[in-house]
């Protein structure tokens, strides 16, 4: 019997029938069992909360980035003088030549004051004309709108927070007042250009940024209000691959050379949140990974105090023939256990979260009253999440091995106990 059990084959059902029993724990050793369950929780929790985090930082920058894109061209190509791009149609045809140019069209962006009779505010006017208007996701399919926009020929189109900032509705009309462009000539000096526009169109796209201080004008009308006769300000490029910008950009400067221009894109437009967001989930991912180390070095007290509180079985068993591997075996099998329990019910948990946020943000704010998640500081109006199946195998992973590590030390030294001298007191 010794002979067999000394040669018993790793994980053997002897091994696990030891471990099983040694996890059920007594009154005697309630305080272990405490531990365990600690332990246990502890993992849990720390693998749900680093799933649910980066789901939602993913989902954040996923958000911002179609809302971005949504609003705003992929390649601006801009001239070298404030004058602006003269003969901007031959150009945008020199564009569209590229390959992995999808569009080019002219646009026209200012910066200027917007009045009504209720109030003022300083705003961005960006001109399009009214085809490269229509298909900007963004705009023509936002996540509220008022007014038509087939007649955006006809006025403006602004943003929810804007036109509440204004008191404005659909018909109503705004003052445009551009200081830096040359107005009438009065005995009291230059008036600054100003004139009023109908309302015709009201978004919220759900970025704040946008909704709060954006005007979109016709681009004739644009020409005229901004006198730059046959001239634009730019011409916006939207290609086949957004994440391409830097090399098609670099690509059409140099189709374009000897021509005043220069390009920009919107990850350099936004690099300070793309930045911020990546940095922010790193850190966000370290800190939480220091939750699941702390819950795996509670398996090493609770497994050392059952290596204690288990010195006399140990001494028996290896009296009986049952080698220090399979002793090892049998105590790594108390840990892992912990490890692993807890890490798939982590995981599980942390599934749920993620894929019922919105409605668990819902009962939030309903219990609570108010909004837990402001869009004038987050810029989105739900939490975002979207989980990534390479993200939850690295936290699975990442908890198992910390587990695995735990338990590997209380384990070798269960292993290593004298049986003489864990059974002469007894």
């Amino acid at each position: 019997m010794a002979g067999a059990a000394g040669a018993a084959r790793p994980f053997s059902r002897l091994e696990w029938m030891l471990a099983g029993r040694y996890l059920r724990a007594r009154r005697r050793e309630g305080a272990i069992s405490v531990i365990a369950g600690f332990s246990l929780v502890g993992i849990m929790l720390g693998v749900a909360t680093l799933i649910i985090v980066m789901s939602v930082m993913n989902g954040f920058r996923a958000e911002l980035v179609n809302r971005i894109l949504g609003a705003q061209p992929h390649i601006s190509v801009l001239s070298v003088s404030e004058d602006g791009l003269p003969d901007y149609d031959r150009l945008a045809e020199r564009i569209l030549a590229h390959p992995g140019v999808r569009r080019a069209a002219p646009t026209i962006e200012k910066q200027l004051l917007a009045a009504s009779d209720d109030g003022n505010s300083g705003a961005l006017v960006r001109a399009l004309t009214p085809e490269m208007m229509a298909s900007l996701p963004g705009v023509a399919d936002p996540e509220e709108a008022v007014g038509d926009l087939a007649r955006f020929p006809e006025g403006l189109a602004i943003g929810s927070g804007l036109a509440e900032r204004l008191r404005i509705r659909i018909g109503d009309k705004i003052r445009l007042i551009a200081p830096h462009v040359k107005g009438t000539a009065t005995a009291f000096g230059t008036r600054p250009r100003v004139k009023l526009y109908e309302v015709v169109y009201i978004f919220r796209i759900g970025m704040s940024q946008y909704d709060n201080a954006f005007i979109f004008m016709p681009l004739d009308e644009a020409q005229k209000f901004f006198r730059l006769r046959e001239r634009v300000g730019a011409i916006e490029v939207m290609v086949d691959d957004p994440g391409a910008v830097e090399r098609i950009g670099a690509e059409l400067e140099e189709a374009l050379r000897g021509e005043p221009i220069y390009t920009w894109n919107w990850q350099r437009s936004n690099g300070a949140f793309l930045a911020a967001l990546k940095v922010e989930r790193n850190v966000m991912f370290l800190i939480l990974t220091l939750i699941i180390l702390v819950a795996a070095l509670n398996i090493i007290s609770g497994l050392i105090m059952l290596v204690k509180e288990k010195g006399r079985d140990i001494g028996i068993l290896r009296t009986m023939g049952l080698s220090r591997a399979s002793i090892l075996r049998v105590f790594f099998i108390c840990g892992a256990t912990i490890g692993v329990v807890g890490t798939v019910l982590g995981v599980g948990l942390g599934i749920a979260f993620t894929l019922n946020i919105s409605e668990i943000q819902d009962a939030v704010e309903w219990v609570s009253g108010g909004s837990v998640w402001d869009p004038e500081v987050r810029f989105l109006t739900r939490v975002p999440a979207v989980m990534h199946t390479s993200d939850v195998v690295f936290t699975t992973l990442i908890a198992l091995g910390l587990s695995f590590l735990a338990t590997w030390y209380p384990a070798r030294r269960a292993a290593r106990l004298d049986p003489v001298e864990a059974l002469r007191y007894e």
